[in-house]
């Protein structure tokens, strides 16, 4: 294969095919619609006979996750797939890895619930991605990719982050962005890096007694109070450094805009074909579109709330990002939210009417 070609392809099988060529060294994962393709996909390019990736479909999504977090231990590049009712099965070994501070790549193609819900698209997990859904005060980075293209590059942007600050990171999408095939561009092939590359780059990382080096202990396990605290502080710390360099957003026609959309992921596609309609009957509406779900671009928000009237949160949900723009808007302007449920995906008619009898 070339190092850049274009391809047709489904986001999931862009997820897989960036993985291999990002020099991922392991994928421990179990089938789920609509994600399920990640892992047949690596199935099928056998990556291990060509550049040593590990693939292994795990008993289950618990299992997979502690795979992922004994991969993590040893500075290795490690990720998983799943979709929202097995993400929510690995959210004790997220919050583990979180506090043993481990870089690892978590996709989560979500489906709508609660519960087994249905197989069709949804955003229906932002609270459980951005809010950290296990226990304890973490974050995960977390990436909204809205298209295949983003499906493809996220995918080393995620293990680059998750490295870069030693925390799980996450590409959080939704089933039309996993199922939908467009053109793609994939990314150059990069050598899986070796053992001792590793030790330099990840001196945390418990690599065995190598050079005579003896092996790290990696735990988010500490009994002594005074010291908890010390640790968790020191986490905040890292988060806070993280909401300063790492927020990342697209702007759509807001230059001249007298009201927002806010949207992410596919939500965002739809809202950008609302944002024509409505201009060709003039309302001039723009979009802002957050594609670091976490840390959120409240510093945007809160910008924009001082040019316009008002804002819509247009989610594939009951309403959950919403929360953080009005948080971030401080009632300086009405903020709407309008989302469709049990995975039918919001019209672009439907969100213009929506602007007109809310503003």
């Amino acid at each position: 294969m070339a190092d850049q070609e274009i391809t047709l392809m489904k986001g999931n099988e862009a997820i897989a095919h960036a993985a291999i060529r990002c020099g991922c060294d392991g994928y421990f994962g179990y089938p789920i619609t609509p994600q399920s393709e990640v892992l047949e996909t690596l199935a099928e390019q056998k990556p291990w006979e060509t550049t040593g990736m590990v693939v292994l479909q795990a008993e289950s999504e618990v299992s997979s996750i502690n795979m992922v977090y004994g991969g993590a231990c040893t500075g290795k590049k490690v990720m998983t797939s799943s979709s929202s009712p097995g993400v929510s099965l690995m959210q004790e070994g997220i919050s583990y890895m979180a506090g043993a501070e481990l870089p690892a790549l978590i996709v989560n193609v979500m489906r709508g619930g609660p519960g087994l819900g249905t197989i069709q698209p949804s955003q229906s997990d932002y609270f459980q991605a951005c809010k950290g859904g296990g226990h304890g005060d973490y974050h995960l980075i977390v990436l909204a990719p809205a298209s295949v293209q983003e499906m493809a590059d996220f995918v080393d942007l995620a293990f680059t982050l998750a490295f870069r600050y030693r925390n799980p990171a996450m590409i959080l999408a939704d089933g039309a962005i996993g199922q939908m095939m467009e053109k793609v561009v994939l990314p150059p092939f990069k050598p899986r890096r070796t053992e001792e590359e590793i030790i330099r780059e990840c001196p945390w990382a418990t690599t065995g007694r190598i050079g005579g080096r003896k092996p790290n202990i990696i735990t988010s396990l500490e009994l002594r109070s005074e010291e908890m605290e010390v640790i968790n502080l020191r986490i905040q710390a890292k988060y806070r450094e993280i909401e300063a360099k790492e927020v990342r957003y697209e702007e759509f026609m807001l230059d001249d805009a007298e009201y927002a959309i806010v949207a992410f992921g596919s939500a965002a596609r739809i809202a950008k074909k609302s944002i024509e309609i409505a201009r060709s009957q003039g309302i001039k509406v723009g979009l802002l579109r957050p594609i670091t779900l976490w840390p959120f671009p409240t510093e945007e928000v809160k910008r924009l709330a001082g040019k316009v009237k008002g804002i819509l949160s247009l989610e594939i949900n009951a309403g959950q990002m919403v929360e953080d723009i009005r948080l971030a808007v401080e009632g300086k302007v009405p903020v709407r939210h309008f989302g469709r449920l049990g995975g039918i995906i919001p019209d672009p008619d439907e969100v213009v009417e929506v602007l007109k009898s809310s503003f």
